[in-house]
């Protein structure tokens, strides 16, 4: 793949996204940095983005892209298409976390989660890969988290959209290996970013006071998280050498985090037994990636 690469992520206003944006950029690579309400409550992030671009000659483009809603999604693709002619990697990146006792979270806020962190990408994905498949180059990354991995109370839901993600992604690099495009997870940690202070409540606080001191574990995780947290940038760092990686050397999963509790060894373990699948299933040929031809320059 090209050295210096056509990029759109999406949930870029804040925390990681903005993060992928300014590293990305800064070494050379041409960045859509998408997200909502340009000229709402997202206009002094925008603003902040495009002075920063003009300030150190930086190639930003800031895009409207709401990810729960098609018609949104698909626009901001057709756009960075017209304007750059190619994307090379598309940042599935925009999600929040919600927290509180399974029980207490209503149907309402679990169908809006799932919208955003396992249908957002879905969106994505259906709009970039023509383009990406016309090419027979490109990738696909997903910033999902050790959460896709490992399962605690209070989180189960945000737990539950990350694990759909990785389902996903890994779906996905079966069948597009072949096409010349790679997919790739992300699993970061718990790191210093907006995610805690955007962090969604469980709705049905009668529900939650029946649970006596159980009703206290959002609390500890969410506190537990906080004080663990490393620095953002460390994500940011590893995403850049991810997608500098060469077509077709990209590992499935990387795990980022100052804490791993055993998601290194999921991972390992989960390796071995889809490689298993695969073989009995007859599918092992098909799944290997061949490298397509390179995208043009910038």
């Amino acid at each position: 793949m090209n050295s210096k690469q056509v990029v759109l992520i999406t949930g870029s206003s804040t925390g990681f996204g903005r993060l992928f944006t300014e590293t990305l950029a800064r070494k050379g690579h041409t960045v859509f940095a998408t997200m909502r309400d340009l000229g709402g409550r997202n206009a002094k992030n925008v603003s902040e983005i495009r002075t920063l671009a003009q300030k150190e000659s930086l190639v930003i483009h800031v895009v409207e892209m709401d990810v729960t809603d098609d018609a949104s999604v698909e626009r901001a693709i057709d756009a960075a298409v017209s304007k750059a002619g190619r994307i090379d990697v598309a940042i599935n990146n925009a999600g929040y976390f919600l927290t509180g006792l399974e029980e207490a979270v209503t149907t309402e806020q679990a169908r809006r989660l799932m919208d955003t962190n396992f249908l957002g990408p879905v969106r994505v994905n259906r709009a970039v890969l023509p383009h990406m498949r016309r090419q027979r180059s490109g990738v696909l990354m997903y910033i999902s988290s050790g959460a896709g991995r490992i399962t605690f109370p209070s989180a189960g839901f945000y737990c539950a959209s990350k694990f759909a993600l990785e389902a996903l992604a890994e779906a996905y690099s079966y069948e597009l290996a072949a096409q010349g495009i790679e997919s790739v997870i992300v699993e970061p940690g718990a790191y210093e970013t907006p995610v805690f202070g955007n962090t969604v409540t469980a709705a049905d606080e009668g529900r939650t006071s029946t649970y006596g001191a159980i009703k206290e574990i959002p609390a500890k995780v969410n506190a537990a998280l906080s004080s663990t947290a490393g620095n953002a940038q460390e994500v940011a760092d590893a995403v850049l050498r991810i997608i500098e990686t060469p077509a077709g050397e990209k590992q499935l999963r990387y795990i980022v985090s100052p804490q791993k509790y055993g998601v290194d060894e999921i991972n390992a373990l989960t390796k071995q037994v889809q490689a298993n699948v695969l073989e009995a299933f007859g599918l092992t040929a098909d799944t290997k990636f061949v490298k397509g031809k390179a995208a043009g320059s910038v």
